[in-house]
């Protein structure tokens, strides 16, 4: 291989860590939110209001229902107002964003209504209000199941910068892609997916880690 290509490898390689990074972040300061307030505001929760919660609920099920090659396409004038562009890695950030944030919504949905709504009726109890339920209780409870989603988010994110290459995001599935695929590189293209294979085992474990080390707190 020659050193121009290791050069597009190693850039590629950091715009998709930079691509995934910036939208993993992104995607758990909205998701985290707004799957709190998918529980919260749920039929006898601390906070019912149920009018709202079935309108938040159609909108995050049809943004996770859409497939995200779509989704990219749809959303082209969003991005452009939010990044100045529909083409580059920072563009490509919009949509990355917008497609896991509901996916992680809903898994930390899930996390906190497995949480023991006993403990949430002795908050109540003596006196702690939602904010405080929400932040002393409902999170820290659920927290090994939600650091497990935000793992699960990011190894989606990693499959999803790859299809970004396909209309200019950058990262390593633009180099399969032209370099690859287009010029019959094999080579290329095994590398490349050997590296995101690297790249998920390398979120999993630590994810994992991180899960067991608060389940053991």
């Amino acid at each position: 291989m020659s050193q121009d290509l290791i050069e597009l490898l190693v850039k590629s390689l950091w715009e998709t860590t930079y691509m995934v990074a910036a939208s993993s972040l992104l995607a758990t300061l909205f998701g985290i939110p707004l799957g709190v307030i998918l529980v919260v505001t749920d039929k006898g929760h601390i906070l019912e209001n149920l009018p709202f919660n079935r309108v938040l609920g159609i909108i995050v099920n049809a943004t996770r229902s859409t497939p995200f090659i779509i989704l990219m396409v749809a959303i082209i004038p969003l991005t452009r107002i939010i990044a100045g562009t529909s083409i580059g890695t920072n563009a490509a950030i919009v949509p990355l964003t917008i497609a896991a944030a509901p996916f992680l919504a809903r898994v930390v949905e899930t996390a906190i209504k497995e949480v023991d709504f006993g403990v949430v009726e002795a908050a109540k109890a003596m006196g702690a209000s939602p904010r405080e339920i929400i932040a002393k209780v409902l999170l820290p409870e659920a927290m090994p199941s939600i650091v497990l989603g935000v793992t699960l988010t990011i190894i989606s994110l990693i499959g999803y910068s790859a299809m970004a290459g396909t209309i200019g995001g950058g990262g390593l599935g633009d180099l399969a892609i032209r370099y690859g695929y287009q010029r019959f590189r094999a080579d290329i293209m095994i590398i490349t997916v050997l590296i995101l294979i690297a790249q998920v085992q390398i979120v999993q474990s630590l994810g994992d880690y991180l899960a067991g080390r608060l389940n053991k707190k």
